[in-house]
């Protein structure tokens, strides 16, 4: 029906498998969420779905999710392409999506989610330069980035060179997931594996091999 899901994340653990193995899991928050939104295009039918609350939106914003039909301020809109040829069944505006009616203990998802921001970084932490020698009277080039250009031709630094800037803060997509457990009544489901961001960051759930979420 719905292949994706908006939650946040609550915090990163340990579990051990039936077999004694120990894995990394990241509990997330998933839902519940709400049907804003829904278009049946030409080519594809996409639905937009709204989650978790806040004090203050704009009239515009208020508007749109009063038209679906709730009165819920909700802190988050996200839609998502269902397929081309995709069948949402009697999902309308207003309807309920929990993370029961989308996920199963097993699927394999990705989830996508804002990378924390480590501010001004240099190339050494950036990107994993080695650095220079610390010998041979180079002491303060130990984490300099080296030569960036050549000379007359071209005569400038061409465009995407890596070097020092800010880190971070970038939308990161982890794929190869697992979802080994789920809680209908907290709401919340356990991933094997480690996902983006700060703790209540916003992810998008999807299960592999559906589209991307479109962020409007």
């Amino acid at each position: 029906m719905i292949p994706s899901l908006l939650g946040i994340k609550k915090g990163q653990s340990q579990a051990f498998t039936a077999d004694g193995k120990r894995i990394p899991v990241t509990v997330v928050e998933a839902g519940p969420c709400w049907v804003t939104k829904v278009e049946d295009m030409p080519m594809y039918k996409s639905i937009q779905l709204g989650f978790g609350n806040t004090r203050h939106i704009s009239k515009a914003e208020e508007g749109h999710i009063k038209k679906a039909g709730l009165t819920t301020k909700l802190r988050f809109l996200r839609s998502f392409h269902v397929s081309p040829v995709g069948d949402l069944g009697d999902v309308k505006p207003g309807t309920e999506i929990k993370v029961g009616d989308v996920f199963a203990i097993g699927d394999a998802i990705r989830v996508t989610g804002t990378s924390k921001g480590k501010g001004f970084a240099g190339v050494v932490k950036r990107h994993g330069f080695a650095g220079g020698p610390r010998t041979h009277g180079q002491s303060d080039r130990e984490r300099a980035p080296g030569s960036i250009g050549q000379t007359t031709t071209p005569g400038r630094v061409y465009r995407g060179k890596r070097m020092a800037g800010r880190m971070g803060g970038e939308r990161v997509t982890q794929r190869g997931l697992k979802v080994v457990a789920i809680n209908p009544d907290t709401n919340t489901m356990t991933i094997k594996g480690l996902v983006p961001g700060a703790p209540s960051g916003l992810l998008i759930i999807q299960k592999e091999g559906k589209a991307e979420a479109k962020v409007l």
